[in-house]
């Protein structure tokens, strides 16, 4: 999916941060490890293991280095960098038209590793939001680490897929589905996979109505997504399963052992939110059989 070149994405807010910085409070020890076991097995998502409720941590907001040069969708379309930044201005502008009193996450592009915490963000983790900041981490290198070592495509729009799972999971922590719906293990039927497959169907939803997103001049902030992007995004949610991440790490398939579901369901709920919107995506209300 390409930034139309003249799109102003000026307003974002994304910092980037790097080597040698870290924020006040604990937990990067032991999460940091679980956040690497988690990203083997099948995403980096911490929002099942990590405790988290609206509020926020000790780091303040502007901690980190602006992206100065990320200010039009042709530098999206160039920049990796950019293209998370502009993600996170359409994000933005798509949620709060659906959340009563919406607050955004903070959004930060990692360059190498910094702390958080919820461990350490670095593209051997991968992309993931952290409750108690709400914040979320991605490093752009971490795609090319699914190419190489996954097989994935990783386009540009299973890029904005996977940054849109992410927001997701700031609009479950916001709205009281994390409280409602807390860690209760693994397994095919646990929270923890209903609520990553709901992250993907927020994200299908939001990139079904992307293109109707114009900035301040009326200029579509994106172009239509091709037939063959679209496959790219689902290639991504299929890369990202359960069930083919211990295929390829371990060579067998232990559903009892699943976080955050199977190819064909990441595949699917995408799908779902991507052609029907929001209004299909609770996946908390279906049973087992149906997800």
């Amino acid at each position: 999916m390409t930034f139309n070149p003249d799109a102003d994405i000026s307003g974002n807010t994304t910092r980037r941060r790097g080597r040698g910085a870290a924020i006040a409070g604990g937990g990067a020890g032991v999460l940091g490890l679980v956040a690497l076991v988690v990203a083997m097995l099948g995403g980096p998502d911490l929002t099942g293991l990590v405790g988290g409720a609206p509020g926020g941590g000790n780091e303040p907001a502007s901690s980190g280095e602006a992206l100065s040069e990320c200010d039009t969708g042709q530098d999206a379309n160039t920049n990796d960098d950019c293209r998370m930044a502009g993600a996170q201005v359409l994000l933005d502008d798509y949620w709060q038209q659906h959340v009563d009193g919406y607050q955004p996450p903070t959004m930060t592009v990692v360059d190498g590793a910094t702390s958080t915490q919820c461990g350490t963000a670095s593209n051997a983790v991968g992309p993931f939001y952290c409750p108690p900041e709400q914040g979320v981490y991605i490093d752009p290198t971490f795609f090319q680490l699914m190419r190489d070592q996954f097989g994935a495509s990783a386009g540009e729009l299973s890029q904005l897929y996977i940054v849109g799972h992410e927001w997701g999971h700031h609009i479950q922590n916001i709205t009281g589905t994390m409280e409602k719906y807390p860690n209760n293990g693994t397994g095919p039927d646990s929270n923890g996979v209903r609520t990553e497959l709901q992250a993907d169907c927020y994200a299908g939803a939001w990139l079904g109505d992307v293109t109707e997103q114009k900035d301040e001049n009326g200029v579509a902030y994106l172009q239509k997504p091709t037939e063959a992007q679209i496959t790219d995004a689902l290639n991504a949610a299929f890369t990202v399963g359960d069930d083919n991440i211990q295929e390829q790490q371990a060579g067998r398939v232990n559903p009892e052992s699943f976080t955050h579901g199977s190819s064909e369901q990441r595949q699917a709920w995408f799908a779902n939110g991507y052609k029907n919107g929001l209004g299909v995506c609770d996946t908390f209300a279906v049973s087992g059989d149906d997800l």
